[in-house]
């Protein structure tokens, strides 16, 4: 079988699922089948007219100068390449998150014992230490009082 768009041999066989419960068959060479994958949203109907921006370049969005990972890459794939692809793809991937998760920032629990604030972790850390200094002095009322103060802390 032909491809629809040039006159080379047809090596891949697409069905697209149309609305109102109808397929459409395409047969396409390898290369064809490329840009036809790459361009979703461009998809027009098969044959020799809708090859009329074979010349133009295919847009990858940004790549990754670590690894050499485009988006286009990502999206096929489903993987990065490194840890710096995150920062690389970050315009891409938030409306992708939210699309996914409904929002960008995550919501779910947090351990019990873990301060809510930073400033409660600065406060727990100097009540340890003053803990430890009282009870090398053997200030055991002070010691109470402060070990009350640091359970009710991580209570919190």
């Amino acid at each position: 079988m032909k491809c629809l768009r040039c006159p080379k041999q047809a090596t891949y066989h697409i069905t697209e699922v149309l609305p109102g419960d109808r397929f459409e068959e395409v047969h396409l060479c390898e290369d064809c089948a490329k840009k036809y994958l790459v361009e979703p949203q461009k998809k027009a109907a098969p044959g020799p007219a809708a090859d009329a921006s074979e010349g133009e370049e295919v847009f990858a969005g940004p790549t990754c100068e670590t690894c050499g990972l485009s988006y286009l890459e990502f999206r096929n794939h489903g993987r990065f390449g490194c840890a710096h692809d995150y920062d690389v793809f970050k315009g891409e991937l938030l409306p992708l998150l939210e699309s996914i998760h409904g929002d960008v920032r995550h919501v779910g629990k947090a351990p019990r014992r873990l301060p809510r604030a930073q400033s409660a972790q600065v406060e727990l850390t100097a009540l340890r230490r003053r803990l430890q200094q009282l009870v090398t002095e053997e200030n055991y009322e002070e010691a109470a009082r402060v070990r009350d103060r640091i359970k009710q802390l991580e209570s919190e």
